[in-house]
């Protein structure tokens, strides 16, 4: 095992990325802002934002101050806004419980809202140097080759992929730590899902996967998500007008937005019921 840590942690110290969030000056904050904004979203359009929220944002304490309508317009396109409400919370429940700061347990980081098991064992591992298991969609597909001899992991993680990703963690914590990271940016970069450049894999030779000859996946079909006509799509139009407005927005601004009135009157109830968009008088919305 201690070949493939070598090679790995080799591997990332020569091609690692340059991102805010993990260089030696980034705050738990900064790590902690990212995690939010990366989930189902790529690189390069977290780092713009990201950048924005932290010269508004340096700490939980600054966004907490503020009403959590403005982290929804902060958002921006990123996707997903509800995140940004989650995030909103979890700065206030930093404030109140834990002076200020973010905290380095596993347990105090789950209680926090919106923070899952992914979330709070990467915070603390990117944030705080713990040794912990981080499985997110890179490290789980570098695993399942390497380890597993298949294409790709199974649709959620099972107790046997939660045992092999903690059998291979190296046990110094420090180290550990570097090793979550490296083997997420070696999917990132080299074990991607599609067109993997297997080549230029430190590990080539000891994969699973390649030794069997890459074997296609043959498990429960995966589902692309669509887009073009959904209520995502729907909903996001809603908020953009809203986001990109100082004061409440009348309904009729909201429906020249999206021509289809059963979707859309759906939606912004769905917003509504999110806590995205309030309610500011009979006919009109705005941000919470």
């Amino acid at each position: 095992m201690s070949e493939l840590h070598d090679r790995v942690l080799a591997w990332y110290d020569a091609n690692a990325r340059e991102l805010p969030w993990r260089s030696a000056q980034a705050s738990p904050w900064s790590v902690m802002v990212s995690e939010f904004m990366l989930q189902q979203t790529p690189v390069s359009r977290v780092l713009p934002v990201h950048e924005q929220w932290l010269e508004r944002w340096p700490t939980p304490a600054d966004l907490a101050a503020e009403p959590a309508g403005e982290a929804v317009r902060a958002w921006g396109r990123l996707g997903y806004p509800r995140r940004a409400l989650r995030l909103h919370a979890a700065a206030a429940a930093i404030v109140e419980r834990f002076g200020g700061a973010v905290p380095a347990e596993y347990a105090d980081l789950r209680s926090l809202p919106g923070v899952g098991d992914y979330t709070a064992a990467a915070i603390a591992t990117f944030a705080h140097g713990r040794r912990h298991v981080v499985l997110d969609t890179n490290v789980r597909r570098v695993l399942a080759r390497t380890l597993g001899g298949v294409e790709l992991p199974a649709l959620s993680v099972t107790r046997a992929e939660r045992g092999a990703a903690a059998a291979v963690l190296p046990d110094d914590e420090p180290t550990a730590a570097t090793w979550s990271v490296a083997v997420m940016e070696l999917g990132a970069l080299v074990c991607t899902a599609a067109r993997p450049r297997c080549s230029a894999c430190p590990v080539e030779d000891l994969c699973a996967w390649r030794a069997a000859g890459h074997p296609a996946y043959d498990g429960p079909p995966r589902k692309a998500q669509a887009w073009a006509g959904t209520d995502r799509q729907c909903r996001g139009r809603l908020l953009a007008v809203l986001r990109e407005s100082e004061g409440p927005v009348h309904r009729t601004r909201l429906d020249a937005v999206w021509a289809e009135d059963g979707q859309r009157t759906r939606c912004l109830a769905s917003l509504v019921e999110d806590g995205l968009v309030a309610v500011a008088g009979p006919e009109t919305y705005a941000l919470p």
